[in-house]
């Protein structure tokens, strides 16, 4: 049986990302796998895109930088004295932080773009952001959600915090 993708399925994709010129953005090594009926596992254009279809089948979905990681907030860009980072520093690094006068439920993951003389330059922007994407996703594997998988609104794949 061929099931179809719907509301309360797990889903297997072979995807790639790439930009409007055909760029690779994202080779898309690993599958990838979620629980379709929005539980934002995956971008909603997306998961609309593959609603109704089954193991197999293609979708190619078109986003502006609104509908995936958004678009690029100057904002987000802040210098930092070099001496609170650690002596190993590179471009490229992560670490948590929280934007100019956040609190902590809007910590965010920044990246280290630029390490001057005593400077560094922290992005708190997505990668992506900015970006317009395209997706081009294979179903792979469809199969029902366990009752505790919809229970919980994500996969289980042997780690569950709500365990």
């Amino acid at each position: 049986m061929n099931m179809q993708v719907i509301k309360n399925t797990v889903v297997t994709l072979d995807y790639n990302v790439t930009d409007p010129d055909g760029e690779l953005v994202d080779a898309g090594k690993e599958p990838l796998v979620y629980l379709h009926g929005g539980y934002d596992d995956i971008f909603p254009m997306i998961e609309e895109a593959l609603q109704g279809k089954k193991v197999g089948e293609t979708v190619v979905v078109k986003m502006q930088p609104d509908d995936a990681f958004g678009e690029y907030d100057a904002d987000l860009i802040q210098i930092e004295s070099r001496k609170d980072f650690p002596k190993e520093l590179q471009v490229g690094m992560q670490f948590e932080g929280l934007p100019e006068g956040g609190d902590d439920d809007e910590a965010l993951i920044y990246r280290v773009t630029e390490i001057a003389d005593d400077r560094v330059v922290l992005d708190g922007n997505h990668p992506l952001a900015g970006m317009a994407l395209v997706f081009t996703c294979t179903v792979t594997a469809v199969r029902p959600a366990s009752a505790e998988e919809i229970a919980h609104g994500h996969i289980h794949d042997g780690e569950c915090e709500e365990d």
